[in-house]
């Protein structure tokens, strides 16, 4: 069986338990992998990568750190991610060095972030000696400073910026710290892509952001704030769009911006689709029975279960007012309540209006009724 027939046949099994929701996902390495996970479960998936990871293997500054580090014989080693050891890697064997620095690695106490950094010192053919629990920066620096570090040497592989936090700590207890950066994060040439995320979001066009590195989530945060549009995303966040990490350390920046992201209990991209999946299909599926049997709303998609019609999509406003009727249960919402909970009305004429096209857009208009006098109501 080729492969692609093998692509296919996973994809036609796979139950679509994502269908009728958008997804945005911000990640440049791995990204295919992500948005495949995602559309073969039958969402629709934006992309736009907050930050592009550029490798410096041709760097200068690279192969002068490289020679550093092999001359000092540095009794640790910090290796920080996998993606950063295997470039690290690479780079010295194309300067020639990478015997010298597998040598060097080899006999120093190695200390790694997490499991797939330590894969990484593996399939290089060393071994670490110790990762903290919760796969944190700060936390390898936590077990080294458990240490004696006074007049030792710490290479130090960075993860795409400069962690003078961290390297600051180590040289406080007397260490000296090499750093080595094998990559770095760079911002697209063009922010708009990237903003057309962020309108989606505020327009509550996306039901969840992911997110797999917290450079990405600063960067995210910070092109919002450029263009005048952070108040507005962060209003979106935290109530109708859900957003979504690999892991606590990549949450960090989202917390403190007051925003409380899905975090899966293992750090991993399969668990936080399978969390994504999770919360999509537990807590932002609507259903209701009505007058005309079952309805439900997945993200932006209007099933009538019993109803021949194929599921609509509906556009911001008519799917927030349709919304609140299924919420109200069959009650009566008041003119006054809508203009004050809807976005996207302003006056009575424009809630009316919006009436108007959502039951246009319904299979059955008859769904959404008016009350003389006193406002609309879902049909149940």
């Amino acid at each position: 069986m080729s492969e692609q027939t093998t692509v296919t046949s996973v994809a036609q099994v796979l139950p679509q338990t994502l269908a009728g929701f958008r997804i945005g996902v911000t990640s440049d390495r791995r990204s295919e992998e992500l948005i495949s996970a995602f559309e073969r479960r039958g969402a629709e998936v934006m992309h736009a990568p907050a930050l592009r990871i550029a490798p410096l293997t041709e760097s200068v500054t690279l192969h002068r750190d490289t020679r550093r580090v092999i001359a000092a014989l540095p009794d640790f080693a910090v290796i920080t991610t996998a993606y950063g050891m295997r470039r690290w890697m690479e780079a010295a064997d194309a300067y020639g060095l990478g015997p010298d620095l597998h040598g060097v690695l080899a006999a120093a106490a190695i200390l790694v972030r997490g499991s797939k950094a330590r894969g990484a010192v593996r399939a290089a053919g060393l071994d670490d000696v110790g990762s903290p629990e919760d796969e944190r920066t700060a936390s390898v620096v936590d077990l080294l400073l458990a240490r004696n570090l006074s007049g030792r040497t710490v290479a130090f592989q960075l993860h795409g910026m400069l962690d003078h936090r961290q390297i600051g700590r180590l040289e406080r207890a007397g260490a000296r710290v090499l750093t080595v950066m094998p990559y770095t994060w760079a911002r697209p040439a063009e922010d708009s892509a990237l903003l057309r995320m962020i309108d989606a979001a505020i327009d509550r066009q996306l039901d969840v952001l992911t997110f797999t590195a917290a450079p990405a989530v600063e960067a995210f945060l910070a092109v919002a704030q450029q263009y005048g549009r952070l108040e507005a995303l962060l209003e979106a966040l935290r109530a109708e769009v859900a957003t979504a990490v690999v892991g606590k350390v990549t949450a960090g920046p989202l917390h403190e911006a007051g925003l409380q992201p899905l975090i899966p209990s293992r750090w991993r991209l399969g668990a936080m689709i399978r969390l994504v999946c999770e919360h999509l299909e537990q807590q932002q599926v609507l259903r209701i029975r009505t007058r005309w049997g079952p309805v439900e709303i997945r993200g932006a998609q209007v099933h009538l279960v019993d109803h021949a019609a194929d599921p609509v999509r509906l556009p911001p406003g008519p799917l927030a007012l349709l919304r609140e009727l299924v919420d109200a249960h069959g009650a009566v919402l008041s003119r006054g309540h809508l203009l004050e909970t809807l976005r996207q009305c302003e006056s009575e004429h424009a809630l009316e209006m919006l009436v108007w096209r959502l039951r246009q857009q319904l299979p059955v208009p008859e769904l959404v009724a008016t009350v003389v006098k006193r406002g609309y109501r879902l049909a149940v």
